[in-house]
């Protein structure tokens, strides 16, 4: 990203863990999974990339999924879960709200399992969603602005999660006039920078939303496309900030 911007007269500066950002600085490109840091940027007066409101609901799959039924965007069922009282019936997937890449999700086939991921996760959020039969593919929409620019298909290696980064396979996906709609009308809610939203493929060519990434990591969009998602990014940064 500093390669590209700086072909385009930006000057991109890296900014890591505390560091404390210098004040002349026209804008924030937000790579941190923290909504709380990126609102007390807000607050400073930064315009941030994406807004803290699109962390906080990107970073919490429960909010992600409120969010889908406001929209009317179909979506996993989705229950929040204090207790195995709380559980639906069995197979059910178990995931912490804040989890990302894969990780502290678990397919739960008996109260045992789910016992044992309610124990180890006792002190997170928690919620369940009934497993769905996809054949481990889904689909990645990488988006800038409302704009679609990519969309690659993931299919899992020996496991039910599609994961790129957990050993799955990616191809590039073409995404029908229906399903561009909806993942702008995402977009459009949220009124975000750039953002990757994740659905699982159905048996039947429809689709449920399952996660919004922010971050989003595009490595799988490299792998399938031949552009620079890089210059796609700083470039609209730049169209933004000359607006401002």
């Amino acid at each position: 990203m500093k390669n590209e911007a700086k072909k385009i007269g930006i000057d991109l500066r890296l900014i890591v863990d505390d560091e404390i950002p210098d004040k002349n600085l026209d804008f924030i490109l937000f790579r941190d999974r923290n909504p709380e840091k990126a609102k007390a940027f807000e607050r400073e007066g930064f315009r941030v990339f994406n807004r803290a409101e699109v962390n906080r609901i990107a970073n919490d799959k429960r909010l992600t999924y409120e969010l889908a039924l406001l929209l009317g965007i179909p979506t996993v069922p989705t229950t929040k879960v204090s207790d195995i009282a709380d559980l639906p019936p069995f197979p059910i997937v178990l995931k912490t709200v804040d989890g990302h890449g894969g990780s502290e999700v678990e397919l739960c086939n008996n109260e045992f399992d789910a016992k044992t991921f309610l124990s180890t996760y006792s002190s997170r959020q928690i919620i369940a969603q009934p497993y769905i039969e996809t054949k481990a593919q889904d689909v990645r929409v990488f988006m800038i602005g409302e704009t679609v620019i990519g969309a690659v298909k993931r299919t899992g290696k020996g496991t039910f999660k599609s994961n790129y980064t957990l050993g799955g396979s990616v191809e590039k996906y073409t995404l029908s006039s229906w399903q561009e709609k909806e993942v702008s009308k995402i977009a459009r809610a949220l009124k975000s920078d750039y953002i990757g939203i994740d659905f699982l493929l159905l048996p039947d060519g429809q689709w449920l939303l399952n996660e919004i990434e922010d971050p989003v990591g595009a490595r799988s969009l490299y792998e399938t496309h031949d552009f620079s998602v890089a210059e796609k990014l700083m470039c609209y940064i730049t169209g933004i900030y000359n607006q401002l």
